[in-house]
């Protein structure tokens, strides 16, 4: 939007033109989204806790969780206002790209708030149940993912690019829009289930978001991409704007969010979170990348499908609790520690996803 307008007024004053570089705008957005945070977050809360949008705690998880409850959820409507506003002011809204990924994020969004909605406003324990759930998460994703497929440009938007080696890319044709739909689709529930303590997902969120963005930056600009030896997305760059929105709401609402939590984002933010890192991934060829640097959602992910299976097949639990998380609090590990080392390992994960970008 203001980008539009500081083309206009280019015309009559030269240096509104330097709007033009994305660097500057998304330097821009990443200030804006977290001044509406810090701003808008004390509002939010209090309206939450007026309106008694409590969370409610599992009885048979960790007892030191038990505080949390009545702590206000659906928090992850302010991080979502603070992305779209952002967005909306410096991302150039006539790119398609930019209009998938905020599709597909307010839809997962919307989404989340109907079963955030049913859990705390009605009282229903289930919420929206799990097959309805992933019927509309299925239903979103698969649109988002035939959607790019029929508006590809170049034959190298279909190829998936595998990290550490410079010439292989595998052509993926129409297997694309599967593999698409899992990212999307798996990315929304990773993150969703790795929201479980105060800080957790939202940390590692943000850290992704920005490593995104920079892919988004130099998989959009053609000498970089040739260089880099990644396919050249024609427009991808301006996703940098998103994800630098992404960073600031994220970083803006983790000073409500740290422990102990004022306010946590419930499915409203978290399954819309995953679903936009997903669905850029996927824009930006990325996917093993992303895999890579979200191992913390990966693993939080994969102790859960372990737990169950173990209990069906064997009557055993691998885990104390699942996700992970839960595990190592029940080994007597700190909230905190719990969540700072996991951070640190998204650090460590992210610093190795971008190291791919030149290891090839």
């Amino acid at each position: 939007m203001l980008l539009w307008l500081a083309d206009y007024l280019s015309q009559f004053y030269s240096p509104f033109s330097v709007f033009q570089y994305l660097t500057l705008r998304g330097i821009f957005a990443v200030l804006t989204a977290l001044l509406i945070s810090l701003v808008a977050g004390p509002m939010v809360i209090r309206q939450l806790n007026r309106l008694q949008m409590g969370q409610s705690i599992r009885a048979d998880g960790p007892k030191s969780h038990l505080s949390k409850a009545g702590t206000p959820t659906m928090g992850g409507a302010l991080i979502l206002l603070s992305i779209f506003v952002s967005s909306l002011l410096w991302s150039d809204l006539s790119n398609r790209h930019v209009q998938i990924v905020m599709a597909v994020t307010l839809a997962f969004g919307l989404i989340g708030w109907v079963d955030d909605y049913r859990k705390v406003v009605e009282k229903n324990p289930q919420g929206l149940p799990a097959r309805w759930k992933y019927f509309w998460q299925s239903v979103v994703g698969l649109a988002a993912s035939l959607y790019l497929y029929y508006t590809v440009q170049t034959p190298a938007e279909l190829e998936l690019i595998v990290p550490f080696f410079k010439d292989v890319a595998i052509y993926m044709g129409p297997l694309f829009i599967l593999l698409s739909y899992f990212v999307i689709v798996g990315t929304s529930n990773a993150v969703n289930l790795t929201d479980g303590l105060d800080g957790l997902a939202i940390l590692p969120a943000v850290l992704v978001a920005g490593a995104l963005g920079i892919c988004a930056y130099l998989a959009g600009n053609f000498q970089f991409a040739n260089y880099l030896h990644i396919p050249y997305i024609n427009g991808a760059g301006e996703l940098l704007i998103f994800t630098a929105a992404i960073c600031g709401a994220g970083l803006g609402f983790l000073w409500f969010n740290t422990y102990p939590a004022m306010v946590f984002m419930g499915d409203v933010g978290s399954l819309a979170l995953g679903a936009a890192l997903g669905v850029i991934a996927v824009i930006v060829r990325q996917e093993i990348v992303l895999l890579i640097m979200g191992g913390v959602f990966v693993i939080e992910t994969v102790s859960v499908i372990l737990q169950v299976a173990s209990f069906k097949l064997t009557g055993k639990r691998i885990f104390r609790m699942a996700p992970l998380h839960h595990h190592y609090e029940l080994k007597g590990w700190p909230e905190p520690r719990v969540i700072v080392r996991f951070w640190i390992i998204t650090v460590m994960l992210v610093l190795l996803g971008l190291a791919t970008l030149k290891l090839r």
